[in-house]
C-alpha cells in the first residue's frame, strides 16, 4: 500500500511502501527511516475501501540499510489514535487477503 506519511516535527511530506499491516500498526520500507520515538500522520488507503484512513502513529522500530542485509529498511509503526471501526476494517481486508 502506498502510504503518505506527514513529520509533524518538519512539516515535510513522504510517501513510502506499506509492505505489512495490521489493524495495530504497519511496516513501511524506507530507506530514510526516522528515528524510534517520533510520532507521524499516516495516510493510506486500502484497496476496495473508499475512506482513506489517517492517524497518527509512533515509529518503534527502525531497520537501516544495509548492503550485508537480507531484509528491507524501513519502520515500524504503532497506529496511536486509529479508530476501532477503521481498525476492524483494516483486520477483515487483511484476513481476506490471507484467504487468497
Amino acid at each position: 500500500l502506498v502510504t503518505k506519511v506527514l513529520d509533524g516535527i518538519s512539516g515535510k511530506i513522504f510517501f513510502g511502501y506499506a509492505k505489512n499491516i495490521s489493524k495495530k500498526g504497519l511496516f513501511i520500507q524506507s530507506t530514510n527511516p526516522r528515528e524510534k520515538g517520533e510520532v507521524l500522520v499516516v495516510e493510506f488507503s486500502i484497496p476496495g475501501n473508499e475512506k482513506p484512513f489517517s492517524c497518527t502513529a509512533e515509529v518503534i522500530w527502525r531497520r537501516d540499510f544495509s548492503y550485508t542485509s537480507q531484509y528491507e529498511p524501513g519502520m515500524g509503526l504503532m497506529f496511536l489514535d486509529l479508530p476501532e471501526d477503521m481498525a476492524d476494517v483494516i483486520d477483515n481486508w487483511v484476513i481476506e487477503q490471507a484467504d487468497h
